[in-house]
């Protein structure tokens, strides 16, 4: 009997371990969420948020830091992060924020105000020279962050801000404990560079850093001293484990996530991939949400900074006209049927569908017009001189321009490829130039190109939030970003617009002004841009918790959540 009895045990022990070896997350935050694996296509090259400004890095930051307030990417609305209340004075210029008690980092020290005090210093130090910082000001002036004590702060604007204080969802508080002494020596820049011990990468993120193989992948923990819970209490964050496997061949990408080695690409679905998808969708080995239209859409742009060495001898290279003209000379419609297999719209600016109520569909823009765009590059002197059907300058040198882009995204060497043809037929010359992203991103960042053809992730649906690329000041003014004052008369007009704009606090006269930018901006073309995708997350039917946002990073925004169910077949 009592053997029975034993064999009977054992049995719904077995039963029971089964269940949860299979079943996967069943209690949040108790270590049975699984491991997610997710690509991305670049590397990053810091550890370092302030310093750095790619995507890989913010990502990483995401993973691994906290801000004081996060923006829902779906929903657009604040929640508490390290702050879990706030009140405005009445001037609505100063905001007292109270943070979470009993937080400490990932190495377990406390985590008092003066972190966050410490945070802003770095941000705005000179010696720093933040990339981040330019997108943190306000009128070009700090914020000014004071401790009423250990767990209150008040964040003082210089001036009213529309989007209020969905901008400190940029920031990620740093330890000072771990950091102080690099900022006061003057080496804060060189400090959470890759070589870094993953033990001295200190946050108050879900995740910590465990391990990193260069050109391989990135692996994440569970922070252990993590703060967040879910609705019923329990510990986030649900997963055990995080790796980011660094994958920049796509097709490479499409078969892992079709094999079910991959969980999660971080990046754009190209057109060609989609019918594959959708078969493994319909086996219920992948499941695609569409999150709506790409509020990033990438651009062609020149550099348009005064007296750059590359357009020497060459002023017709930064004239407004080339650009309408290209715009006039390619067909988008072309573009978003044959590159991108009709998963797009065509693109006429920055701002697409996207944006909801940002965005102005009455907006002017160029029509397919490739007579007229012979026109205009013969009113600047490019013209098709010894009738060879190409077009030369003053001087009879062939009109060629040389378009730098990253090697390796499918989408955009072959809408470059679409663009070269397209204005081969009106005479002028283009040549690719694709390009490593760190080769691409040095030679942007140095000034060294003539035109570009690339693009930054935006991380936020408001304007205001994004000044960085509207703002001469900018350091993602693409064309001549960090100028000290505008080198044009209509920069200043779109500088002034968008000071207006980020200072009222009436939604409609908002949306007017910035309406006004994008009149603007059209009128002077800097960026010329051919067609906006549809944003497609494309998952592993296993993953659960995700909330699919148009707005970068599109899933991991809220790696807290994310669950992989069965995850131990693995």
């Amino acid at each position: 009997m009592w053997k029975r009895l034993l064999q009977l045990v054992l049995f719904v022990a077995i039963l029971g371990a089964l269940a949860w070896y299979f079943e996967g997350p069943r209690e949040a935050g108790s270590g049975i969420g699984g491991r997610l694996v997710a690509s991305q296509r670049t590397e990053p090259d810091s550890y370092n948020r302030l310093v750095s400004p790619i995507y890989p890095v913010e990502l990483i930051s995401r993973l691994t830091s906290a801000p004081l307030i996060r923006v829902n990417h779906v929903s657009g609305a604040l929640e508490p992060a390290l702050a879990t209340e706030w009140a405005a004075s009445s001037d609505g210029l100063t905001f007292t924020l109270k943070l979470r008690q009993g937080v400490t980092f990932s190495d377990g020290t406390p985590f008092t105000s003066a972190d966050v005090l410490f945070s802003f210093r770095a941000l705005y130090d000179r010696k720093v020279a933040s990339a981040i910082a330019s997108g943190m000001m306000i009128n070009d002036k700090p914020l000014v962050a004071r401790a009423l004590d250990d767990h209150t702060v008040a964040i003082t604007f210089p001036a009213p801000y529309g989007p209020g204080l969905s901008i400190l969802d940029s920031l990620p508080i740093l330890p000072r404990h771990t950091l102080e002494a690099a900022l006061d020596s003057g080496d804060f820049g060189n400090v959470w560079g890759l070589n870094t011990p993953p033990a001295d990468i200190v946050g108050l993120g879900p995740f910590v850093v465990a391990e990193y193989q260069p050109g391989q992948r990135m692996r994440f923990v569970r922070n252990l001293h993590y703060w967040g819970k879910d609705s019923a209490g329990r510990a986030l964050p649900y997963l055990d484990e995080l790796v980011l496997e660094f994958i920049p061949d796509q097709n490479a990408e499409m078969l892992r996530l079709q094999a079910g080695s991959l969980d999660l690409v971080t990046d754009e679905i190209r057109a060609e991939d989609y019918a594959a998808l959708e078969r493994a969708s319909a086996e219920h080995k992948v499941q695609l949400v569409d999150a709506g239209v790409s509020v990033d859409p990438t651009g062609l742009w020149f550099n348009l900074k005064p007296g750059a060495p590359s357009v020497k001898g060459r002023a017709w290279l930064q004239r407004d006209e080339l650009r309408h003209a290209i715009s006039l000379a390619v067909d988008r419609q072309k573009i978003v049927d044959t590159v991108f297999l009709g998963a797009a719209e065509p693109a006429y600016g920055p701002v697409t569908r996207g944006y909801g109520p940002w965005f102005v569909p009455s907006l002017p823009h160029a029509s397919f017009d490739p007579a007229r765009a012979k026109a205009l590059l013969e009113s600047i002197g490019l013209k098709d001189r010894d009738g060879d059907g190409q077009l030369e300058d003053a001087s009879g040198k062939p009109a060629r321009i040389a378009v730098i882009t990253r090697k390796g995204s499918t989408l955009l060497e072959h809408t470059m490829a679409s663009v070269q043809e397209q204005l081969g037929r009106i005479g002028l010359g283009v040549d690719i130039v694709a390009l490593e992203r760190g080769e691409l991103i040095r030679r942007i960042v140095g000034g060294d190109y003539e035109a570009a053809y690339y693009g930054a992730p935006v991380l936020s649906l408001d304007p205001a939030n994004n000044s960085d690329l509207w703002l001469s000041s900018g350091n993602f003014h693409f064309w001549n970003p960090g100028q000290t004052s505008p080198a044009t008369p209509w920069e200043k007009q779109i500088d002034d617009l968008m000071h207006a704009q980020s200072e009222s606090m009436d939604m409609a006269r908002r949306v007017a002004l910035f309406a006004d930018v994008q009149r603007v901006f059209a009128e002077h073309e800097p960026m010329v841009f051919f067609a906006a995708p549809k944003v497609t997350v494309a998952m592993s039917a296993r993953v659960t918790g995700a909330e699919p946002a148009v707005v970068q990073p599109q899933v991991l925004w809220k790696p807290e959540t994310l669950a992989v169910t069965g995850a131990a077949i693995r």
